[in-house]
């Protein structure tokens, strides 16, 4: 249940974010959540709102991005309509109609993959273990692809991997990352990097995976903005370390483009340990 006498409903989505002015709604603008709510507010004729995993900034993607919204039990149970049907199948399938109805020309850009009754104290956001995050970048124009430009840096000096990691192992671990964040008032910039690696594909381009029980404002751009000096040889990978402990922003605080960021997954306790696990993040994010 997902309090009041509702139930939680768990959306599994993908989207692409180059259309969008970010996840939040923001008065006339389009936003991923606006145009998911609009949709789902369609299908139960009522206005509703979902709570995300993580939200994603302007232009950045999601092929594993998680929601949750509170329904009724009778609008769960009427989301059939009378067939035979499990009422995540049918709400799976209304709602791709509903999003079309709202995307129009850009039908597609959302896709809801998986609707679900969430387990018992689940909290999309709150109840998350980590996420993670994929950063493409080409070095170099011999690596630019026009097919692959709006998912792909395009980064016109090489850079050396092996820099880039060894600077990144640095930030592992429980950190205060306000050098790396855009703090919101009130918020923690406390948070557990656990993965911040570079990795050069066969096809030559780098892959950065960067994972964190959670993430601060524009932490990931921020992560692989500074990177990027290390990784052209412009600063050395203890550059990135020292900079976290200054815990402050400056010139050199650059926000890698948004486009080639993709959240790629969000991971969950078993269900038995969801509430036990929203209910401790909250405590971590409230001091």
């Amino acid at each position: 249940m997902g309090g009041g006498g509702f139930l939680r409903i768990r959306l599994d989505l993908s989207y692409d974010g180059g259309p969008f002015n970010g996840w939040a709604i923001q008065p006339g603008l389009r936003t991923v959540q606006g145009v998911l709510e609009e949709a789902v507010a369609l299908l139960v004729r009522r206005p509703v709102r979902v709570t995300v995993a993580g939200r994603t900034d302007a232009g950045v993607h999601a092929r594993g991005q998680v929601v949750h919204v509170d329904l009724t039990e009778a609008e769960w149970l009427g989301l059939p309509r009378g067939h035979e049907l499990d009422p995540g199948v049918a709400m799976l399938r209304r709602i791709r109609g509903a999003l079309s109805r709202g995307l129009g020309d850009l039908t597609g850009s959302i896709e809801v993959h998986r609707v679900s009754l969430a387990a018992e104290g689940f909290d999309a956001r709150f109840s998350a273990l980590w996420r993670r995050y994929s950063y493409r970048i080409a070095d170099g124009p011999a690596l630019w692809d026009p097919l692959e430009r709006y998912f792909t840096l395009w980064h016109k000096n090489p850079l050396d991997v092996s820099l880039l990691n060894e600077g990144a192992s640095k930030l592992l671990g429980l950190q205060n990352f306000l050098s790396y964040c855009k703090p919101r008032e009130g918020a923690t910039t406390v948070r557990e990097l656990q993965r911040f690696e570079f990795a050069r594909g066969e096809d030559g381009v780098i892959v950065a995976t960067v994972q964190a029980d959670a993430f601060c404002h524009n932490m990931v751009r921020s992560l692989v903005g500074s990177a990027l000096f290390v990784g052209e040889g412009v600063e050395e990978p203890e550059w990135l370390y020292e900079r976290l402990l200054a815990k402050k922003r400056d010139a050199k605080s650059v926000l890698a483009a948004p486009h080639p960021l993709v959240l790629e997954e969000v991971a969950y306790p078993t269900d038995g340990e969801m509430l036990a696990r929203a209910e401790l993040t909250r405590a971590k994010r409230e001091h």
